[in-house]
């Protein structure tokens, strides 16, 4: 058993139910139930002076916005009317005893066929923060995504100070081309897939591309408040730098996770990550407005799409201005590192602390059970690992330089876990595990291992279920970079998976 383990959570009952697509949180004793529709049509969408006609929920590009806080129901009914097989991943979500909700397809569940309907029924246990949904079969996901923000319970303050207001901004990648014609065509011929056209923020390519001017996302601010920007990385297969010019940010949560403040004015986030920061306006108007930029970090030898995605930070102009005059004033440009920065890479990961307050607590595991070693080019599906519930695992992710090093960001359904160590080179397992950091280590859903190094993960294997585990990179993904664990029932009921809903797809 563990020397350390994370507190017993138990499954809160709803009490109350919520009209369909209710946004804005209303107050309860324990948790309210939310309902959502989530609608699969086809949708024609103009990008870049193109337009294709696309897999949508509700018509929407991104995705509908989920918003529930700790303690929660979510009941969201998901209707088919594509020919294309469905199922929606809620990234990040514990699903604690709720599996059968997690959406990896032939996983967890079989698709939702054209013209059937599944509810995905889950409760939101101890987690607060930003997350996302987007679709888990094929390359499906760069149009289905959207934001999925849990707040805290009523009454429950942010560690940090409480903003004036709240924007989530989202990544994606756009395709000209059809992703599904493109993933196929891959894997046929064995070579890499075509890139992205652009990068989008909120769905849009912003001013830097061709046909573009008008698709940008503007985020108008005030002097003197700060802001909370919710950042998600919904992209296929790019990490990528931002950076707002002129302004720095201070880090408070990465997947959901407070984290210890720190300043920086540059984040990196990779596919599958969430990054919270608070941004302070300028005291007065600053007669000027900003670009805020995103481009990739690159560590491969594949091609990728080198292009840089903008958006525009635009301060409410006081009276004195028009708003012809604002149209005139500096657009100012932000510097991101080179694409292979791999030095920066590091030392923001390195920045990442979790909070390990009394009120939210690091429960590292001090002590392990098992202990796992893989390659991360070699984990092939059919090799499920076996936990008894409770075991606590140490796992070790070697990136290895056989066709060339590359960071990959790695995702594990079903839980959280520590990172407690990562560097270059090989892993040394008589050496490298003394500097593990046991207090107060990054807690999150989604790892980088570093290209050409390796990172040790723990998590206390609480949830019994079959869970997911695969790069985020979408082509790795194809490429069979994945797995899964197979956690056992424990000898209590509510320590065993609860049986599948009758709803449940069929193959």
């Amino acid at each position: 058993m563990c020397a350390s383990v994370l507190p017993s959570m138990a499954l809160i009952g709803a009490l109350f139910s919520l009209l369909t697509f209710c946004l804005i949180p209303r107050p309860a004793l324990a948790g309210i139930t939310r309902n959502y529709e989530f609608n699969i049509k086809l949708q024609n969408v103009t990008q870049l002076c193109h337009t294709k006609s696309m897999v949508t929920v509700n018509g929407q590009f991104p995705g509908p916005r989920i918003v529930a806080r700790e303690g929660d129901r979510l009941q969201i009914r998901v209707t088919n009317h594509v020919s294309n097989n469905i199922s929606i991943h809620w990234h990040g979500i514990r699903q604690l005893r709720s599996g059968w909700a997690d959406g990896p397809a032939y996983v967890t569940q079989c698709p939702i066929q054209t013209g059937q309907s599944y509810v995905y029924n889950y409760t939101i246990v101890g987690q607060r923060g930003t997350l996302f949904w987007h679709a888990h079969i094929s390359w499906l996901r760069s149009t289905l995504y959207g934001s999925l923000i849990i707040l805290p319970k009523i009454n429950v303050p942010y560690p940090f100070i409480k903003p004036h207001k709240e924007f989530p901004i989202i990544f994606g990648e756009w395709f000209n081309a059809d992703t599904e014609a493109i993933i196929n065509q891959a894997l046929q011929t064995g070579g890499g897939p075509n890139v992205s056209d652009a990068y989008t923020i909120n769905g849009l390519p912003g001013p830097l591309y061709n046909c573009s001017a008008k698709d940008t996302f503007k985020l108008k601010v005030k002097p003197g408040k700060t802001y909370l920007l919710r950042f998600i990385n919904a992209a296929l297969n790019d990490e990528l730098f931002f950076s707002i010019a002129n302004h720095s940010v201070t880090v408070v949560e990465a997947d959901a996770i407070y984290v210890k403040p720190f300043e920086t004015d540059t984040i990196l986030i990779t596919p599958g990550q969430t990054t919270n920061v608070l941004l302070k306006t300028k005291p007065k108007f600053p007669n000027a407005t900003f670009l805020m930029m995103a481009r990739p970090y690159a560590t491969g030898q594949g091609t990728f799409d080198k292009s840089t995605v903008a958006a525009i930070l635009e301060y409410e102009s006081p009276i004195s201005h028009s708003t012809v005059s604002i149209k005139k004033l500096p657009l100012l440009k932000p510097t991101l590192p080179p694409l292979n920065d791999t030095s920066f890479a590091t030392k923001f990961s390195k920045k990442l602390r979790s909070l390990a307050s009394a009120q939210f607590p690091a429960n590292v595991p001090q002590t392990v059970d098992k202990k796992f070693l893989f390659t991360a080019r070699a984990w092939p599906l059919s090799e499920e690992q076996y936990l008894p519930r409770t075991q606590c695992v140490e796992l070790v992710m070697q990136d290895t330089s056989i066709l060339g090093a590359e960071s990959h960001p790695l995702h594990l359904h079903g839980f959280n876990f520590f990172i407690v160590g990562q560097g270059f080179g090989n892993y040394d397992a008589s050496k490298d595990p003394t500097k593990f950091n046991l207090v107060d280590p990054m807690e999150r859903n989604t790892v980088g291992v570093p290209s050409g190094g390796w990172v040790a993960i723990r998590f206390l294997a609480d949830n019994p279920g079959v869970w997911f585990m695969h790069c985020h990179l979408e082509i790795h993904t194809s490429w069979g970079l994945k797995m899964a664990w197979l956690v056992l029932d424990g000898k209590l009921p509510n320590q065993k998976l609860l049986p599948p809903p009758s709803d449940l797809p069929k193959c």
